[in-house]
């Protein structure tokens, strides 16, 4: 093959040689024609990588292309884009995602239970997007290290999505149901290999890290503080299709921060994992379960100030039907909390079954080393394993999917009923051994096609079922569900698609008693312009089985078994996204608990200087009104955040979150420069604040006390050996 120079020009003999895949298909604003915009792709090899151009010309529509910024991993519904999905085992569940948007902003993620993308995955590869008159052309080269295959494979799902935003037209090469994302591998088209793809041969990669900083603990009086650290991750292919991952005192004080929100639940909240080293294949381990039946979930892993020492993974394909996860992970000891030094351990297997199904075998072991309970405050167990199994139904079109699970857990007292805490055990009535009511049995099944959506869940949780390495906030329920949706079309006028949802959960306790029940009804309608606006009502019943302050800040609280009902409407409002200027609002009113009200009106704006500048803001306000002793009780919550891109591999982000529930100010500024694929310079600034906090004595004029603050400069460099 002759040389490809990646210049934003296809004029190499070998993109001439190439086969032009064109005459894509129309996935919205409807999927019953061929696309109105041209897009043509071609794709070639050598052997160290796969590379891809694309030529993408604009449509009737007058105007620049439309991006929020150079940013990477950018907001898919607000750029003019070109992606493409890789299937490389053809098994359509698992793959590769890249592309750019029309100003050359990468994106990359892994691809799971067959249409969900993770964006927090990183690797190395390389693109340049150039932009004419006419048309933007855009080349990648993709290093057959960079992704997972089988050895021998000639045969690859592939499919390729363009997004144009001024014609409001979304298309793919292989056509895709419009109800469906164009990410979903059950669409994908076919890629040919005339040869197998090259084998990529050694394939170890290092990327050592050093981070300095300083630290200052204002609410301790702890003074200023330097710290230097290092450490190392490596990535070794001990196949073309199975990887492993080791860590040696990784630092993770680059990711991004947590979008923190107004907190009205009676149970722990969901944050979603952002550290790289837990990303590749994470789905089979962290995905096994529910949304709130996750008997892994890796973020109980070194977070709140506990070091991880060292780690390893072994993730991948063993071969088109197998799929195995094996992860360690050790933590340190932390002498401040009486926390002894744990180990995690994981195990996954994946059996694909029928076309696109799939069983999977989860086992998960954390334990306390060297650590023994005291019998008067247990704070930590000395061991909790869980042992799960669980089977996912995906039909060969998409249109049925479901999911039957089975989990056990284990450990060696039983805590009393309640909300459980990860790693801590309640005090109360304990039983050595392996305890009764410890299961948990689910299972739900959807229908999902053009116009209906129906679907069913049921979930079954013990009292004493325990997921310390999970995320299980509520114990001893069942829980049932059902939802019906259907969507009209109009033929011509301003609105492509609207139509009604309802959906209606019970829950009942251990002794088969109903202790909540929320129904809730919807119309959703979504204009040409990509614009949706959404109003709903709702009911909802709620027996109280623990106290509980309604206010979620530490006061007074609700009696056990007392009863609460109230109905409640709102509206939600996302302008089109073509506008420089784009915004959205939401609103809630109605009942509460112990009879009151609670508003809640929630405003977001965004606009954009393209391609440099992105400014966004976000605020909610909730006024609740309730009898003494709570009385009226309101909370803002106000986020504004800037992202400067001044090419798109420097950018500046500062992000600023003011909780008035809980009472903190976060201020996080970062500088990244990606001096290199894969490599990074990072320098990160925190600032944490208390809002009129004169009782910690170190005063902000005007309004803040000053918690802590953090500078840390960090330097990552990916050296493929």
């Amino acid at each position: 093959m002759s040389p490809i120079t990646l210049d934003g020009s296809v004029d190499e003999p070998a993109w001439q040689a190439a086969e032009v895949a064109g005459d894509f298909w129309m996935v919205l604003p409807m999927d019953t024609s061929r696309a109105a915009v041209r897009t043509d792709v071609r794709m070639t090899y050598d052997d160290h990588n796969l590379y891809l151009s694309a030529v993408c010309f604009h449509g009737n529509v007058a105007g620049p292309y439309i991006v929020e910024s150079l940013r990477r991993d950018w907001n898919f519904g607000r750029n003019d884009n070109f992606i493409f999905f890789m299937d490389t085992f053809d098994d359509q569940t698992n793959g590769f995602t890249f592309g750019t948007n029309a100003a050359g902003a990468q994106w990359d993620g892994l691809i799971y239970e067959g249409s969900k993308a993770n964006l927090s995955w990183d690797n190395k590869w390389t693109s340049v997007v150039r932009n004419y008159a006419d048309r933007y052309v855009l080349e990648m080269a993709i290093p057959f290290k960079t992704i997972r295959y089988k050895q021998g494979i000639t045969r690859w799902g592939i499919n390729f999505s363009r997004q144009d935003l001024k014609t409001t037209e979304k298309s793919a090469w292989a056509p895709v149901p419009r109800q469906f994302p164009t990410a979903s591998l059950a669409y994908t088209g076919v890629l040919v290999w005339d040869v197998p793809p090259p084998r990529p041969g050694p394939n170890i990669s290092l990327i050592p890290y050093a981070l300095s900083g300083l630290t200052r603990d204002y609410q301790h009086s702890i003074p200023t503080k330097g710290r230097f650290t290092a450490g190392l991750d490596a990535k070794v292919a001990i196949t073309s299709s199975l990887n492993l991952d080791l860590t040696v005192n990784p630092d993770f004080s680059q990711v991004d921060v947590d979008q923190q929100v107004t907190n009205l639940d009676r149970f722990e909240l969901f944050f979603p994992e952002r550290r790289q080293f837990f990303l590749e294949n994470g789905d089979q381990f962290t995905n096994f379960g529910y949304t709130n039946i996750r008997p892994f979930f890796s973020r109980r892993i070194g977070l709140g100030g506990v070091p991880i020492r060292f780690g390893a993974r072994l993730s991948g394909k063993l071969n088109k039907d197998w799929r195995l996860g094996v992860m360690d992970m050790q933590t340190g000891r932390v002498d401040a909390l009486e926390l002894p030094a744990q180990n995690f351990a994981v195990l996954a297997l994946q059996r694909r079954v029928f076309a696109r199904s799939n069983v999977g075998v989860l086992f998960v072991n954390k334990q306390s080393l060297n650590y023994t309970p005291s019998t008067e405050t247990p704070p930590y167990s000395q061991y909790n394993r869980n042992l799960g199994l669980e089977y996912n139904l995906a039909s060969s079109n998409n249109l049925w999917t479901g999911k039957a699970l089975y989990l056990k857990s284990f450990q060696p007292s039983v805590n009393t009923p309640g909300v459980s805490t990860p790693g801590v055990s309640t005090p109360g009535v304990s039983t050595p051994g392996v305890s009764a009511n410890n299961n948990v049995y689910a299972a739900n099944l959807q229908y999902n096609s053009r116009q209906w959506l129906v679907g069913a869940q049921f979930e079954a949780v013990g009292r004493n079922y325990t997921a310390e390495a999970g995320y299980v906030p509520r114990r001893g329920y069942q829980r049932l569900l059902a939802l019906l949706g259907y969507t009209f079309f109009p033929t011509g006028g301003q609105v492509l698609s609207h139509g009604p949802q309802v959906q209606s959960t019970y829950f009942f306790d251990t002794f088969g008693r109903q202790s909540d029940n929320e129904t809730y009804l919807s119309y959703l309608v979504t204009f040409r312009s990509r614009a949706t606006l959404t109003g709903w009502i709702a009911t909802d019943y709620v027996r109280l089985l623990s106290p509980f302050d309604p206010t979620n800040t530490g006061r007074e609280t609700l009696t056990t078994g007392t009863e609460h009902t109230w109905k409640a409407w709102g509206t939600q409002f996302t302008s089109k996204p073509q506008s420089l200027f784009t915004y959205g609002f939401s609103s809630r009113y109605g009942g509460y608990y112990a009879n009151g009200t609670r508003l809640n009106l929630t405003i977001d704006g965004g606009y954009r200087f393209q391609p440099y500048i992105s400014l966004a803001a976000s605020a909610s306000y909730n006024d609740i009104r309730l009898p003494q002793p709570w009385g009226r009780t309101t909370f803002w919550l106000v986020g504004p955040r800037l992202d400067v891109t001044m090419t798109n591999t420097l950018y500046l982000t500062t992000f600023v979150q003011y909780n008035e529930q809980q009472k903190n100010m976060n201020v996080n500024a970062r500088i990244q420069w990606r001096y290199k694929p894969a490599s990074d310079f990072f320098l990160v600034y925190t600032d944490n604040y208390l809002p009129n906090g004169a009782q910690i004595g170190q005063d902000v004029p005007g309004f803040f006390s000053v918690l802590n603050r953090a500078l840390v400069l960090k330097w990552t460099y990916w050296w493929n050996v």
